[in-house]
């Protein structure tokens, strides 16, 4: 219960403020706990941080899964997770941001989820589950991601020329057409 009050804490401090401007004191306040659990649980504040990229990670899996039969549903799901949680992304920027070295905290773990998910796609795509799977895959996410990523971006160039009200749902419509575009010309090409 602590962990996860902790983790939860963590998620909103680290997504707004990012590593080095969060404060353990702040994370342990909001949790409603000692600010020495964080340290029994955790071992350090980067330690807290990897494991709230972790939760927010495994949070996305359990709820998108990997590419299915509907390559552009898919990409919707993903779509509609980050545009309902945008913490994820958050912790993702700010992790790229923060971190200096080649790897990151759980990253074996975290590629070993995205070699499934490459191997759904391959799948799917009826390609090899080989590199061009792989940046199938990661421009997949990003397609669905990046308007939450950067929703400045979104409201300059698309916002201009719809309502504000239609401007979600109009990219989630453009993002999946695209994305189901994507999946078929990649069939089209690999049955030729």
């Amino acid at each position: 219960m602590t962990k996860q009050k902790l983790l939860g804490a963590a998620r909103q401090e680290f997504a707004a403020l990012g590593v080095a401007g969060a404060r353990v004191d702040r994370i342990a306040e909001l949790a409603g706990v000692n600010k020495e659990r964080v340290y029994g649980h955790f071992g350090s504040k980067e330690g807290l941080f990897a494991a709230t990229v972790g939760a927010a990670m495994d949070e996305l899996t359990e709820s998108v899964g990997k590419p299915g039969d509907d390559v552009a549903q898919w990409v919707g799901s993903v779509y509609d997770f980050h545009r309902e949680r945008p913490e994820l992304l958050r912790l993702l920027l700010w992790e790229a941001l923060h971190q200096r070295e080649p790897s990151v905290a759980g990253e074996q773990d975290r590629a070993e989820g995205y070699s499934l998910k490459v191997d759904a796609l391959a799948e799917r795509l009826g390609i090899a589950s080989g590199p061009q799977a792989a940046v199938m895959l990661l421009s997949l996410i990003g397609l669905a991601a990046w308007p939450s990523a950067v929703p400045q971006l979104s409201r300059l160039i698309v916002g201009s020329r719809v309502d504000a009200e239609d401007l979600g749902p109009v990219v989630r419509a453009c993002v999946v057409e695209l994305a189901g575009r994507m999946a078929a010309e990649r069939v089209e090409h690999a049955g030729s």
